[in-house]
C-alpha cells in the first residue's frame, strides 16, 4: 500500500492496527503528515520528469552546437517558434550558448528542489515509521 492509499484508509478509521494486534491512534497531525508525504511524493515524480526533459534538452542543444561547428555556411536557418529564419552563424552560436547556460541553471534549480523534497520525505518517513512501524508503507511499489 502506498502513501496515497494510506490516506484513503486512514480517513475512514481513527485507529490503525499494528501487526502485533495493537491499535495505534491516528491523530489529525498524523493524517496531515501522511497527506504531506503523498504530496511530496507526487512532487518528486514531477521533478524527476522535468529533470529528464531538461537533460534531453541539454543533449539536443549540444548536438545543435556540434552540427553548427561542422557547418560551412555563414548564414544558418534558426527555428523561432514554428518558423525558420535565416541568421548569421555567429548569432546562432550566441543564442545556442545562451540557451545552454539557461538550461544548465534550470537543471541545477530542479536538482536542488528534488534534494529538498527528498529530505522532507525522509524526515516524514522517520516520524511515520516511528509511530506506525510496518503498518504503513511509504516505499515505492
Amino acid at each position: 500500500m502506498n502513501a496515497s492509499g494510506c490516506s484513503r484508509i486512514l480517513k475512514n478509521s481513527a485507529k490503525l492496527s499494528l501487526g502485533d494486534g495493537v491499535e495505534t491512534e491516528v491523530t489529525w497531525e498524523d493524517q496531515q503528515n501522511i497527506n504531506l508525504f503523498g504530496h511530496l511524493n507526487n512532487k518528486f515524480h514531477e521533478l524527476e520528469d522535468e529533470i529528464k526533459a531538461t537533460k534531453d534538452m541539454a543533449e539536443n542543444l549540444e548536438d545543435a552546437s556540434n552540427e553548427l561547428i561542422l557547418a560551412d555556411e555563414e548564414e544558418m536557418r534558426y527555428q523561432v517558434g514554428e518558423v525558420f529564419r535565416h541568421m548569421p552563424k555567429e548569432e546562432v552560436e550566441e543564442r545556442l550558448e545562451t540557451l545552454k547556460e539557461e538550461n544548465t541553471q534550470e537543471l541545477e534549480k530542479l536538482c536542488k528542489e528534488k534534494d529538498s523534497v527528498l529530505g522532507k520525505m525522509a524526515d516524514l518517513k522517520k516520524i511515520l515509521y516511528g509511530k506506525f512501524n510496518d503498518s504503513i508503507n511509504l516505499e515505492e511499489a
